[in-house]
């Protein structure tokens, strides 16, 4: 089939759409999703996962908007509970409060200390739940769902409160007004009325002149200014620096003075924390302070009761806590002393401030000037003895790992000095050492190593090897030796058990006697009686030391 070239194509499409257009036109129904055929099909064709509920027909749903399930921001959801509430448990219900609208994870309610779930009394209604789909502007509106005619209450209740208010003051003006004609009557009887002047009374402006800055005092009859004057910089305009002082806009508070370098008399404003640590707030501080203790350890201060009584009582304390300083102090002085040590020392010596003038060069030399003596230590040193130059343990000794005398190389301490011969005999005794043990070294070498039989063989020649048949042990001398060991110590096995007898019975004596026996007794100690201490010494580490057998 020969394939249409691209501009026929175009035509026949376009075509097409105009008898369709014409179509709709005559009957009077126009398709609003009518896709253009100039739009490509992967733009014009929905995909399969795309529900656009109009079958298989190509149209620009799907690339439209869906504005149908977003509510305005005019629309509102409604709050709260809905209908009475039950009277059991059911399941599936929060288990706090027993209401089917959430969780107990999402309970607002009070934590109670048994839930519904378990005693099936108090349960909460089931608020309404309503999902309501918002648009962008929906969600953001702080004020969604608010009902505005809750806030009349409010309002009316403060127009009542203003309305008494004014009642009040004009009933006041009134009397005011009442007494001051009175007063004034009386004066023109006594004194006589003067029809010349024409005097209009100030206080008929008094009602006008109470504005928001101004105090007006009918009886001085003078305007009393509150706010700051108009002429005074502002804070923030001292200094334009954006890294000056940081100005609070909102509580219009600026901690820091504004103007850096200048002294505290010519400041126009220092900040608001010189007046918070200069006068008397730091002593009305140490006040509250001592107050706020007193509370707690169960004194009755308030220092805005009763100001008056809190500083007389801190002042008091003030004084009982020094005077039980100095006491104090006295005492321990007294009875340790050490009171010359107090004394101030002058700020010369303290500072370590001198007038010596001193010139180094690169290498650390003295140029010019005195050096500075060097801190010498309590301990006595540069102390030689015995004609030694030097001190010991200013020398040590590779070959045999000693400190010494570096002026002799002699490794005795406290030894006398002897100089270039001491070294040269320390040479030679060290190179002969040397020899020595490269010669012992070598004949331990030659020895030839023996194996553990022809060490088996002879020991049993020599008699000390003791042979166990059958659970029985035979001796082949007289003497008690360890295998393991043939440098072992031989024992005299009758002289071993006598010893072990008798140190059972010196154990049985008491203190006194053991004591008393062992002032009798020979000096001398054997080696049998040292093996019968070792064997019959008690064991503290052994769990079975002091069992006792009942039965």
């Amino acid at each position: 089939m020969q394939r249409l070239p691209a501009e026929t194509s175009d035509r026949i499409a376009t075509s097409a759409y105009r008898a369709k257009k014409q179509l709709a036109e005559l009957t009077g129904k126009a398709d609003d999703d009518d896709v253009n055929p100039h739009v490509p099909d992967f733009i014009a064709k929905a995909p399969w996962w795309a529900d656009t509920g109009n079958g298989a027909a190509p149209n620009m749903a799907h690339q439209r908007k869906d504005t149908s399930l977003k509510s305005t921001i005019n629309q509102w959801y409604d709050r709260g509970t809905a209908g009475p509430a039950a009277t059991k448990y059911r399941k599936g219900a929060c288990e706090n409060c027993g209401a089917m609208t959430h969780k107990r994870k999402d309970c607002v309610e009070r934590p109670r200390r048994r839930g519904a779930k378990f005693t099936g009394k108090n349960i909460a209604a089931d608020e309404t739940v309503q999902a309501v789909p918002r648009d962008f502007d929906a969600k953001r509106d702080r004020w969604n769902g608010y009902d505005p005619s809750t806030y009349k209450q409010v309002v009316d209740e403060y127009e009542a409160e203003e309305e008494a208010r004014r009642a009040v003051r004009e009933a006041e003006l009134a009397e005011k007004k009442i007494e001051e004609k009175k007063k004034e009557k009386a004066e023109d009887d006594e004194f006589g009325s003067d029809d010349d002047e024409d005097d209009v009374p100030e206080a008929q402006y008094a009602d006008q002149a109470d504005q928001v800055g101004q105090k007006f005092d009918t009886k001085t009859r003078m305007t009393v200014r509150n706010l700051r004057i108009r002429e005074d910089t502002a804070k923030y305009l001292l200094n334009l620096d954006p890294e000056s002082a940081h100005y609070d806009p909102k509580t219009r508070a600026m901690r820091d003075a504004p103007e850096v370098g200048k002294k505290a008399e010519d400041l126009r404003f220092a900040g608001d924390n010189f007046d918070r640590y200069s006068g008397d707030a730091t002593n009305m501080q140490r006040l509250q302070l001592f107050a706020w203790q007193s509370a707690q350890r169960g004194h009755n201060v308030n220092m805005h009761s009763n100001p008056t009584a809190g500083e007389l009582l801190h002042r008091e304390f003030n004084e009982k806590r020094n005077v039980l300083k100095d006491t104090t102090k006295q005492s321990i002085l007294e009875k340790y002393g050490g009171e010359e040590h107090l004394e101030r020392l002058p700020a010369e010596l303290l500072g370590g401030q001198t007038e010596h003038y001193v010139e180094y060069s690169r290498t650390g030399q003295v140029i010019k000037g005195m050096e500075k003596a060097k801190a010498r230590s309590k301990y006595q040193e540069d102390v030689y003895v015995n004609n030694h130059t030097s001190i010991w343990g200013s020398w040590f000794d590779r070959d045999s790992s000693a400190w010494g005398y570096a002026c002799c190389h002699s490794l005795v301490a406290g030894s006398y000095c002897t100089g270039e011969a001491g070294k040269m005999a320390n040479q030679a005794s060290s190179a002969q050492a040397l020899l020595d043990t490269k010669g012992e070294e070598e004949e331990e070498e030659e020895v030839p190593v023996k194996s553990l039989v022809e060490l088996h063989r002879e020991r049993m020649a020599k008699g000390e090897v003791v042979n166990k048949d059958k659970g029985k042990e035979k001796a082949t001398s007289d003497f008690a030796s360890y295998d393991d060991d043939p440098e072992a110590i031989a024992l005299d096995k009758s002289r071993l058990k006598a010893a072990v007898a008798a140190e059972k019975k010196r154990k049985a004596l008491g203190e006194e006697e053991a004591w008393e026996a062992s002032k009798k007794a020979k000096q001398d100690v054997t080696k049998e009686e040292l093996e019968a201490y070792r064997l019959s010494r008690q064991a503290f580490d052994d769990p079975m030391a002091n069992y006792q057998d009942e039965s």
